[in-house]
């Protein structure tokens, strides 16, 4: 059975969450976030509310920023966009409660928690395959979707101030780990409520009375909460040996060799590239394959692809990860998009190797990543 995409139309994170906010950012957690119950004065970095009323271009600089804060939340790059929209309605219909307590960062910041946590009380978790509970499939087997599950969703680097250039190299490297597809992924396993008090105290660097606040909690809850999301995350996303960062030469050799052999068809030749138990999964797929002999006997049995030059590869990054567009060949001659695949890179004694794939069936997700549809030949 070829895979020509849906009939309708563990990622492994770098850096344990407990240290997440330890890394300094600039865009996370860059500056000092002031007291939400009572700091008189304005947090350093804070903005004062200026005698012109509400502050759009100042608010335009966290615009990324809460974007991200949302986007962890849900999973999902759409719910986030419309969630900050709604998050900055909501702050322009109260702008005149701002009395500068806090920073400004730290109260737009409450209100994407609490439009977050609202939108979230209806709707249902975003998984990947590999989340949905089930053993690793026979990738013999038929493929089966699954068109009722919201999966989970990439996001682009600069969407989330993870892109070359978007800051400081300790703040890129920062705003990557906070939105790795794993993390995410496993987010999404936790109640709202947990998600938030994980995200405000280890991503923003809150402290545990300021997210009570918020909350409507004790402290005591707060740290009981974050302690029960912190050994979950811990048990769903895997830490790797060593963090590999995209200017490394390893990395760029074995990215190079994982594209000539999907170029190429070499499908002996991927074999090589994963790891013992690297994970491929591709959402809306319901399955997924553990191992690098059970992955390419899924490419070689279902992949379109017949010969060399069938499949070409544009590179891209999702999640601060490595990402490719691959085109597929049609009858016509013409390639045209096929998925989005989101690779994450384990080390090994071996060196650097692939250790899990997502290929997301989503055209959609071509435009989004500011990828053609199609390639000239």
């Amino acid at each position: 059975m070829a895979v020509t995409g849906p009939a309708a139309g563990p990622v492994a994170v770098s850096v344990p969450v407990r240290t997440l906010a330890a890394v300094p950012t600039t865009r996370v957690s860059s500056e000092a976030i002031g007291d939400v119950a009572g700091d008189a004065q304005v947090a350093p970095g804070g903005d004062a509310p200026p005698a012109g009323g509400f502050p759009e271009e100042a608010l335009d600089r966290y615009r990324a920023e809460l974007f991200a804060h949302c986007y962890r939340m849900t999973g999902s790059v759409h719910d986030a966009e419309d969630l900050v929209q709604e998050t900055y309605l909501r702050a322009w219909r109260s702008f005149h409660t701002y009395e500068a307590r806090s920073s400004l960062r730290t109260w737009l910041h409450r209100i994407a928690t609490n439009v977050c946590l609202t939108a979230l009380a209806s709707r249902q978790r975003r998984p990947l395959p590999s989340g949905l509970g089930a053993e690793p499939a026979d990738p013999r087997g038929e493929l089966t979707t699954d068109g009722e599950v919201p999966w989970l969703e990439p996001v682009p680097d600069a969407r989330v101030g993870a892109g070359p250039g978007a800051g400081d190299p300790a703040g890129v490297v920062a705003a990557r780990e906070s939105v790795r597809l794993a993390f995410v992924a496993a987010l999404q396993h936790l109640p709202p409520r947990q998600r938030a008090v994980l995200l405000l105290r280890d991503v923003l660097a809150w402290r545990a009375a300021e997210v009570a606040d918020l909350l409507g909690t004790s402290v005591a809850a707060v740290n009981s909460a974050l302690q029960r999301a912190r050994g979950q995350i811990e048990q769903l996303a895997a830490t790797p040996e060593e963090t590999r960062e995209p200017e490394s030469a390893e990395l760029r050799a074995l990215l190079d060799r994982y594209v000539s052999a999907f170029e190429r068809y070499d499908v002996g030749g991927m074999v090589e590239l994963f790891t013992a138990d690297a994970v491929w999964e591709m959402p809306p797929f319901t399955g997924w394959y553990r191992g690098g002999e059970a992955i390419t006997t899924l490419i070689a049995g279902n992949c379109p692809a017949q010969a060399a030059g069938d499949m070409r590869m544009v590179p891209t990054s999702a999640n601060g990860q490595p990402a490719f567009g691959l085109y597929m060949r049609g009858a016509d001659g013409v390639h045209r998009a096929f998925q989005l695949q989101v690779l994450d890179l384990a080390a090994t004694a071996d060196g650097v190797r692939v250790g899990h794939v997502v290929a997301f069936f989503d055209p959609g997700l071509f435009d989004r990543f500011g990828l053609p549809e199609a390639l000239a030949d």
